[in-house]
């Protein structure tokens, strides 16, 4: 995927991880020719660390996003709820992390034990009014469209490292779902 992304002349800044360099492939060449509404669907696993695994295609997840107009208007998919697996997909992300990474998740331990309570089936679909507001405005970024400053995200400010008094699970439990956009 390097190759490509150099062929191409599509850039992504360090780390350039299998996922952030397949999430810029998929920005240049299929988001961009969704105009009409359309629907991406059964994303490759490394992009969707909270999705559960397809059913019936190994390596894709249960997931789609709807695009209009070249933007993503929802994301959905079927929540992963295997404890082991999603440990070991967060573990992954927090390396990526680790590396540089700034939209990789880092690994959310209060998610995990309360996965190991169990969930039943559980999916889900995101469409906020930050997404319409988004669409409406024809803005690229979800912060500028933001309506408390306060309120906007820093880059890099949810980490494990930097509370330590477990109120990020809190906030990762909360945001786990715009996380993958």
């Amino acid at each position: 995927m390097d190759a490509l992304c150099v062929k191409h002349n599509v850039e992504c800044s360090p780390p350039r991880t299998s996922a952030r360099l397949l999430d810029k492939l998929v920005g240049e060449f299929l988001e961009e020719t969704c105009v009409s509404p359309t629907f991406i669907t059964e994303h490759p696993q490394v992009m969707s660390p909270l999705a559960k695994w397809h059913r019936s295609e190994p390596g894709l997840t249960e997931r789609f996003e709807l695009f209009c107009c070249k933007k993503e208007i929802a994301n959905a998919y079927t929540e992963l709820n295997d404890p082991a697996v999603q440990r070991r997909r967060f573990e992954q992300q927090a390396g990526d992390k680790a590396q540089g990474d700034d939209e990789a998740m880092f690994l959310d331990e209060g998610f995990c034990t309360a996965l190991e309570y169990g969930l039943p089936p559980t999916g889900g679909w995101g469409m906020g009014i930050d997404r319409l507001a988004m669409f409406l405005t024809d803005s690229n970024n979800i912060k500028e469209v933001l309506f408390f400053p306060a309120m906007k995200p820093d880059d890099n400010r949810t980490s494990a490292k930097e509370g330590g008094d477990g109120g990020e699970e809190g906030a990762a439990a909360n945001n786990h779902v715009g996380a993958e956009s």
